[in-house]
C-alpha cells in the first residue's frame, strides 16, 4: 500500500490524535463548579439552644429571688414568694442553717389618746319637798351657789352670799311670799337700830320675801365679790341684780327655797 503523503493540517490543541494519527472530533468544553457546602449561620439559635439559654435564665431569676427573700425576710414581713410572668407562684421552701423569717402578725389598731377633759362633778339632787308652782330651789352653803328646778329640770343657777358668822341664815325650808321692785331694808324692822354698830338702811332692787322675819333674796352689787365665795349679809341671800330680776319675774309665790349647810340653826318658818 503505497504512503500518501501531503501537507500535515495544523491541529487546534484542544484536538487529540487517535492511534492512526486522526484527529479526534473536539471535546466539548466542561466548567466544572466547585461543590459549596451551606454554611448555617451561627447567629441564628436553633430550637435546642433557645430552650437551655431560658433555663438557664430562669434559674438565675429563682435563685436570685431566693437570694432576696432569705435577706430581706423583715420586709417581705411574709411566707417568700416567687412570681416569675407567666408562671404560677411557687412557694420557696426553707433553707436549713439560715434564719426563719417571722410570721406575719396583725398589727394592733391604734388606741384612743386619754381623755385630758376634766370630768365635771355631778350636780345638787333636787330636794324631797312639795311645790305647787313647778320651782324648788337649793341655797347650799358648802358652794356658795342657789340651784333652780322647774318641773324637775335645773333652769338657773346662781353665786350667792349668805348671812355672816355674827347674822347666819337658818338652816331649813323657806317659802316664797310678796315681791318688792325695790325697796329700803332698815335693820329697825328687826330690832337694831339703824345707828348702831349693826344698824342699816340700804336700798335695793328686786327683792323677794322669804319670811316673816326680814329674810329676802334680793340684788345686792356690793357683796359681787363675795357672792359664790363667802357669807357677808346680814341673814339675806345676796344676788345680783340680773338674777334677783330672774327670781322676780319668774318665781311665784308660794316656791320652796331649801337652805342647808350653815352654821345657823333650824328655821322655824316664820
Amino acid at each position: 500500500m503505497a504512503a500518501s503523503f501531503g501537507v500535515a493540517r495544523s491541529l487546534d490543541p484542544r484536538q487529540r490524535l487517535c492511534n492512526d494519527g486522526s484527529a479526534l472530533r473536539p471535546m466539548r468544553e466542561r466548567t466544572i463548579e466547585p461543590k459549596v457546602r451551606p454554611v448555617l449561620n451561627s447567629h441564628l439559635p436553633t430550637p435546642r439552644a433557645s430552650r437551655r439559654r431560658s433555663a438557664r435564665r430562669l434559674t438565675a431569676v429563682v435563685f436570685g429571688v431566693l437570694a432576696m427573700a432569705l435577706a430581706l425576710p423583715g420586709v417581705a414581713n411574709a411566707v417568700p414568694v416567687t412570681v416569675i410572668p407567666g408562671l404560677p407562684p411557687v412557694e420557696i421552701p426553707a433553707v436549713p442553717g439560715l434564719p426563719t423569717p417571722p410570721a406575719p402578725t396583725t398589727p394592733e389598731a391604734p388606741q384612743p389618746p386619754p381623755s385630758t377633759t376634766e370630768e365635771k362633778p355631778a350636780g345638787p339632787v333636787i330636794p324631797n319637798v312639795k311645790t305647787e308652782t313647778g320651782y324648788i330651789a337649793l341655797a347650799d352653803d358648802n358652794t356658795h351657789t342657789i340651784t333652780w328646778w322647774h318641773n324637775g329640770k335645773v333652769v338657773r343657777t346662781m353665786p350667792i352670799s349668805m348671812g355672816s358668822d355674827k347674822n347666819p341664815t337658818s338652816n331649813g325650808v323657806y317659802y316664797t311670799k310678796e315681791k318688792y321692785r325695790d325697796m329700803y331694808m332698815d335693820s329697825s324692822t328687826y330690832g337694831v337700830p339703824v345707828d348702831s354698830a349693826e344698824g342699816y338702811r340700804t336700798y335695793v332692787e328686786y327683792a323677794t320675801r322669804m319670811s316673816w322675819d326680814g329674810i329676802f333674796i334680793h340684788g345686792a352689787p356690793w357683796s359681787v365679790n363675795q357672792q359664790g365665795r363667802s357669807n357677808v349679809s346680814h341673814g339675806c341671800i345676796n344676788v345680783t341684780n340680773d338674777h334677783a330680776k330672774w327670781v322676780y319675774d319668774n318665781v311665784p309665790r308660794n316656791t320652796p327655797i331649801v337652805v342647808r349647810n350653815t352654821i345657823g340653826g333650824k328655821y322655824q318658818n316664820t
